[in-house]
């Protein structure tokens, strides 16, 4: 019996999404088989009002020829506001067989039109109430319904941060709703299901409102109601009835208002809860609200109301703390054993006015004292006072934290140690599907991605932040550009980065500028690499998840970006005026500096060819032929004018920075003799630094990239693998589980850079892990089939310290995993590839006639449609399935290397050679490559495989290898 199934039914990349507010929403699915090459030849789609047979058809594709089964979009007759449609999917293949049809999936409109409100914006009233009043606000009304009901939602958005309740519950698990947006432009709207909470009775609603991000405080400067002075609500329940008639409860005058227990809240500075001052059962019937105040109608500044497009925040783990302890000054401490985000839940049984506080911290000092420094004025405290009724549980409801220490006082008997199951860290982020998996035989490798996987956790609340813990954590454009790539293999970011991609461009600026943060809260823009993210986050968004919607509607925004940088100076292809971060917090920079040497005019320069050319690859997807013109040729000029200002006649960059090296490289700004130049050269300046890198912000994403492509790999192996500082691996043996800000957050002596700017989860640097999952796993996409349609598998090897190197990431398409295991003996090769995708391998260094798939040749293997043997080793293509590749490593290749050494690295590998134990080796030298040493043969030296070497024979390779050099080089002279 063959098996060929439909499923992973999603909607606009949602399962049975609840209130959308589109007319053509998209249909993506996936294919399951048992056997191996499955391709979709075929699809139908049926749309249905109803679940149960289908019998009400609205829409039928009937039987399409095509391969495509993501964003397929709805063709059929107008959708209608809050009606549920359901749908089901079946698929031919390339082996002429049917699928079933898949189960039923569904997507819910909300109010497509916003006429279709009938809501009021209500606040309480000012005279009774003042509007700029510490305390939570809290709304309720009481209502009857009188018939049978059939469902019943809520649309509800808040100017401010809400919470809703209704009849004595929480309705939802959603959390700092409605998100962070450009509030002005736009602002979202939530949609909850609450047939199954009401009541045909009294019922009660219930909202509390705080400040948030709309009139709280943001930024370092201490701003507060930046987009409005008054919080607000606006809800709409709408109940429909068993015999068909509806009724609608909205925010309007009726509603009363009061304060409660929540007297303070913001995100910089944590929370006071006073639980003498609650009201129990305010959001219930049966309550006496005769002493609550009224409201009034009011009108925020919002002139655009949309239906939620990103994950909502939800607590999505919880972690107790690993110890409490008490510190040299005398503090009692508690260590969750993660630098995480989120709050404490704290259950305690005290008598009534006890206050407990706690304050949150990322790191100890070297002493073992909780540090705060780094949080500048943020306080990060939360204050709790108990009423003393029996066992009381609270953790805090509009703020955050980020924290791996929380220092406690006044906990009930604290001195005789804390009951630490009575506090619980729940870890809040944007509730986005984890998609990616990363591991090595190095464990501290496999910690630094950890590290990664949390420092985006951390950051992700809603707009991709810049640090979670002091009194920043904004939506800096640089930070979310140079990491979206990881961002998007780790988890599956479509939603998350279509939400904050709309804010960019509503908050773009007339002439095309970028602000720095987004949402704009800060003065400042169009740096270049931060205004960049305009460009290159939708086309980021477009090549892992093939939406081509999001970047036809981005489009004018990228292209408006390019413009907006061609006319500034008087040479319309270079980019030398302005203000520009430039490579920030490169370690070449001047003492005590946060830019890096590397000009200016070259970073702003380069990344306007990057842009040019991401604007132009995007013109030719989107079809605008006279664009792909225009800007091949822009492009085409800022590269000649690029060269003409900073590459010398020599054929070397004049700027001898790492970071000038690699965007010359990774941008493709240079080519042929003067390419292999400029990389040697790089290569030279990561030696002169004994395999440290010097790069900041903007040229430490791409410094193992251009390494490893362009005949170099060994060294961004080392720099991978590198303990001291700087290096990735250096916060690892400091005890780091998130990603730095600077690589010397804390010194070797434990002492801290300075307090100014010093997070300690910062997901900027760990951009590396692009690098791990494409380059060391070698897991990757043909970019001209986008979305892993053509996926690339080509690893490069990692020596002794990565002999195991696996990644599996959740495509749209379904898993691909790439899994490579060394040993003397052999390599395998553990492989998985989606249905409806196919795969193009290379097998590093094998022989056709030596690989093995299960017991078979490779001729013989079903699932592969082609094979040939290349200089770099067995290349094919392969179809869906699971594969395992078994061939020789008799040479210990991608095993040896020597030992660390200043002057010539040895990858030792056979390279044509006819006779056994013969090796010629790949030698870079800090001179120039010459070409003795090419036709130079380890077998002249030792007679032995490396493999068997110890390291002091190794060394007397090296020595002697140094020697030919030494000899050469005086020759030359």
């Amino acid at each position: 019996m063959t098996h060929l199934q439909v499923t992973n039914l999603t909607c606009e990349y949602r399962t049975n999404p609840l209130g959308i507010d589109l007319n053509q929403p998209r249909l993506s699915w996936r294919i399951e088989s048992d056997r191996r090459g499955t391709l979709q030849r075929a699809y139908q789609v049926q749309v249905s009002l109803t679940e149960t047979g289908f019998e009400n058809l609205l829409w039928d594709t009937g039987v399409i020829e095509s391969d495509q089964s993501l964003h397929i979009e709805y063709e059929g007759p107008s959708l209608v506001s809050r009606t549920r449609y359901y749908y089901h999917v079946k698929v031919w293949d390339n082996f002429g067989r049917e699928s079933n049809w898949s189960d039923s999936a569904w997507w819910e409109t909300a109010l497509l039109d916003s006429s279709e409100w009938q809501a009021s914006w209500i606040t309480p009233n000012p005279e009774e109430i003042h509007p700029q009043a510490e305390p939570a606000f809290m709304l309720r009304k009481q209502f009857e319904l009188k018939k049978q009901i059939e469902s019943a939602r809520i649309y509800a958005t808040g100017v401010g941060l809400y919470e809703l309740y209704l009849n004595g519950n929480k309705v939802g698990d959603e959390l700092l709703a409605p998100g962070w947006t450009s509030y002005h432009k736009r602002i979202q709207y939530q949609t909850y299901d609450v047939t199954e909470n009401l009541n045909i009775d009294n019922n009660v609603i219930g909202v509390m409102l705080a400040d948030g991000w709309y009139k709280g405080n943001l930024a370092w400067e201490s701003k507060r109601h930046i987009y409005g002075e008054q919080r607000a609500v606006m809800l709409q329940l709408q109940v429909r009835y068993d015999d068909g008639t509806e009724e609608v409860i909205t925010s309007d005058p009726t509603w009363k208002a009061s304060t409660g227990p929540i007297l303070y809240s913001e995100f910089y500075h944590g929370e006071t809860y006073d639980a003498r001052h609650e009201q129990e059962g305010w959001d219930e019937e049966n309550f006496d609200d005769t002493a609550w105040k009224g409201v009034v109608v009011c009108h925020p500044p919002v002139t655009s109301i949309v239906a939620q497009e990103n994950n909502p925040v939800r607590v999505t783990e919880t972690i107790l703390p690993i110890s409490s302890f008490v510190t040299p000054e005398g503090d009692t401490v508690i260590d969750f054993g993660q630098n995480m985000v989120g709050r404490i839940r704290l259950t305690l049984n005290a008598p009534a006015d006890t206050e407990i506080v706690l304050k949150h911290a990322e790191v100890l000092d070297k002493d073992g004292n909780i540090y705060f420094g780094n949080l500048r004025t943020a306080k990060q405290t939360v204050k709790y006072i108990a009423k003393g009724t029996g066992t009381e549980t609270y953790a805090p409801y509009f703020t955050f934290q980020g924290f791996r220490y929380v220092k406690i006082e006044g906990y009930p008997d604290q001195e005789n140690g804390l009951p630490l199951e009575n506090l619980v860290g729940e870890v809040i982020h944007s509730d986005m599907e984890l998609t990616g998996e990363f591991e090595t035989s190095n464990s501290m490798v496999n910690q630094l991605q950890q590290n990664i996987v949390w420092g985006q956790r951390g950051n992700f609340v809603d707009v991709p932040t810049d640090c979670p813990q002091r009194d920043e954590r904004l939506g800096w454009t640089g930070d979310a550009q140079v990491f979206i790539r990881t961002a998007l293999f780790n988890y599956h970011g479509g939603q998350f980065f279509t939400k904050w991609v709309r804010d960019l461009k509503a908050d773009q600026l007339p002439d095309g500028g970028v602000p720095f943060v987004i949402p704009q809260v800060v003065d400042g823009a169009s740096s270049a690499a931060w205004g960049d993210a305009a460009v290159i986050c939708p086309w980021n968004v477009y090549l892992n998840y093939g939406d081509e919607r999001l970047l036809a509607e981005q489009y004018d925004s990228m292209k408006a970006w390019v413009e907006y940088i061609r006319v500034q100076g008087e040479n319309e292809y270079t980019w030398n005026t302005g203000f520009h971060f430039g490579d920030w917090l490169g370690l070449d920079g001047k003492e005590d500096s946060y830019y890096g040497a590397t000009p200016n005019d070259l970073v702003a320069t380069a990344f306007y060819a990057y842009s040019t050319r991401l604007l132009r690859d995007s013109a030719t997807v989107l079809n605008k032929t006279e664009d792909v013109q225009i800007y091949g040729e822009l492009l085409e000029n800022i590269i000649e004018e690029f060269r003409n200002e900073f590459v010398t006649k020599n054929g070397r960059l004049a700027v001898s920075t790492q970071t000038a090296h690699v965007l010359a490289l990774m941008f493709d700004l240079v080519e042929g003799k003067v390419r292999e130049r400029i990389a040697h050269d790089l290569n030279e300046l990561v030696l002169d630094h004994d395999f440290h890198l010097t790069t900041g912000f903007v040229g430490t994403p791409y410094l193992c990239f251009v390494l490893s492509n362009n005949g170099y790999h060994e060294t961004a192996v080392k720099l991978l693998l590198q303990k001291n500082f700087p290096s990735w691996l250096y916060s690892v043996t400091k005890g780091a589980t998130t990603i730095w800000e600077h690589w010397d957050g804390i010194k070797p002596d434990g002492s801290f850079w300075s307090d100014d700017m010093n997070s300690y989860n910062h997901y900027a640097y760990g951009a590396i892990g692009d690098w791990m999952y494409r380059v060391l796993a070698g897991l990757d996409m043909d970019e001209a089939l986008p979305a892993y349609k053509r996926i690339r598998i080509q690893p490069k090897f990692g020596g002794k310290e990565l002999t195991f190197v696996r990644a599996s990431h959740n495509s749209m398409y379904g898993k691909i995993t790439s899994s490579w295991n060394l040993t003397n003996e052999e390599v395998t090769a553990e492989l998985e590839i989606p249905a409806n995708t196919t795969a193009q391998i290379l097998l590093p260094y094998a022989k056709l006639k030596d690989v093995k798939e299960g017991v078979k040749a490779l001729v013989e293997v079903d699932g592969v449609i082609d094979v040939y043997q290349t200089e770099d080793g067995v290349a094919m293509e392969i179809g869906s399935g699971s594969y395992r590749f078994v061939y020789p490593n008799e040479r210990g290749i991608g095993l040896v290397y020597t030992p660390d050494t200043k002057v010539i690295d040895i990858l030792a590998y056979e390279k044509g050679a006819e006779v056994l134990g013969s090796y010629i080796p790949k030698i870079e030298s800090n001179t120039s490559i010459l070409a003795s040493l090419k036709k130079l043969k380890i077998s002249e030296l030792v007679d032995q495989p490396l493999t068997n070497l110890s390291i002091e024979q190794m060394e007397e390779i090296i020595e002697k290898l140094n020697q030919v050099e030494r000899e050469t080089v005086a020759v030359e002279q």
